[in-house]
């Protein structure tokens, strides 16, 4: 499709580890994609799967329960995932991990770790609020310290993996007065007293994952709940990991744009109008071949990114743009295959259907497109 192109970075034990993803997604991801979205959900059995063949903490040490790799071999998993639906939402409890791995305590790191590394603890990130999004800041949550623990009160939306989860990573204001450095995390573990999820949200893609509600009513966690037990490092430690966040959702884009194309190709050369196939019509390959311009110059800035992710060199500037080019490519040409399958690419059973509405969110989650360029034109 993308004739002669090697990505770089992508060394030969990367791409055997890829095959492995590609074909854990062929087994335990596409064949349950339709029950997932109807239950809104992916299956526990796929995390614990996912888990025993190392695919959620890859790039993680072996002595916390990762597989030893490094971040190509993750980027593999993020790709792969992305393109076969996104339902099983193995990278939030990846960052959640990285949050710990980064910023924790050894404790922390031993307690948490390996359980997140075998899928049997589900995570989730409880940033936003219903008046607090990309501006972190703003976040109402309180916990307030009472002798050995904390008592937290707030309200979150748009959690993603809200229903599922089983510890919750939660932002929260430990000194109202301190603006950034008063936002401190904790690691609350979802069958505490005072936590209740609320309804999962109803959302117009992304249905093979869940996205919820949740409220902190006095839940009380222990003082070792607190993410690198010092209070106000909350806000530094989300900034420090956003970099990787907004490349994971790039580099995502991509992989999905790589099946779009890959899909369309496939149905206009079998679909017949007028007594030809759709692919003979001048128009379809005209379109087709800037959907494959595209998607090979995306490809080309999803791979330098992905290249100083691996070399350790990814700033916060490339990261932001690859996330908002990126994303907006991926629109264009989801709409653009979608076209070519007429009424077909309207109906929820054909897969373009479900990437095109399930790629919208990208322009918003990970911080919005309008805030990634607030960020590059500070470079400028």
């Amino acid at each position: 499709m993308l004739e002669n192109y090697r990505s770089p970075w992508l060394t030969e034990d990367l791409e055997s580890f890829q095959d492995m993803v590609e074909r854990f997604a062929r087994e335990y991801m596409e064949p349950y994609e339709q029950k997932w979205r109807e239950q809104h959900y992916a299956d526990r059995s796929a995390w614990l799967k996912a888990g025993e063949l190392g695919l959620i903490l890859p790039d993680f040490p072996e002595a916390y329960g990762g597989a030893g790799g490094h971040a190509g071999h993750y980027i593999c998993v993020v790709q792969t995932m992305a393109a076969n639906g996104g339902g099983l939402g193995t990278g939030l409890s990846h960052i959640v991990a990285k949050y710990i791995l980064d910023s924790g305590t050894e404790a922390q790191k031993l307690h948490w770790l390996p359980r997140i590394g075998t899928g049997e603890v589900i995570c989730a990130i409880a940033m936003t609020e219903p008046g607090a999004g990309s501006d972190l800041q703003s976040v109402r949550t309180r916990a307030v310290k009472q002798g050995d623990k904390y008592v937290i009160n707030g309200a979150k939306t748009f959690i993603s993996n809200g229903q599922t989860c089983d510890m919750v990573l939660v932002v929260a204001k430990t000194d109202v007065a301190e603006g950034a450095k008063g936002i401190s995390l904790f690691m609350v573990d979802t069958r505490s007293a005072g936590f209740r999820r609320g309804k999962c949200l109803d959302k117009i893609g992304m249905h093979a994952q869940d996205t919820s509600e949740m409220f902190f009513d006095d839940v009380e966690v222990p003082a070792d709940c607190l993410l690198g037990a010092v209070e106000g490092r909350g806000f530094y430690t989300l900034m420090n990991q956003l970099a990787y966040e907004r490349a994971q959702i790039g580099l995502g884009a991509v992989a999905v744009m790589e099946r779009a194309l890959r899909l369309t190709l496939e149905y206009t050369k079998d679909r017949k109008a007028f007594g030809k196939p759709v692919i003979e019509f001048q128009n379809s390959r005209f379109v087709l071949a800037d959907v494959k311009a595209t998607v090979l110059a995306a490809k080309t800035f999803a791979d330098l990114i992905a290249q100083r992710w691996v070399d350790g060199s990814l700033d916060t500037t490339l990261a932001s743009m690859g996330k908002f080019w990126l994303t907006e490519r991926q629109g264009e040409v989801l709409d653009r295959c979608l076209q070519l399958f007429g009424g077909y690419g309207y109906m929820s059973e054909y897969p373009i259907g479900r990437m095109w509405a399930d790629a919208r969110v990208a322009r918003i989650y990970g911080g919005s497109n309008e805030i990634q360029r607030e960020v590059v034109a500070r470079s400028l």
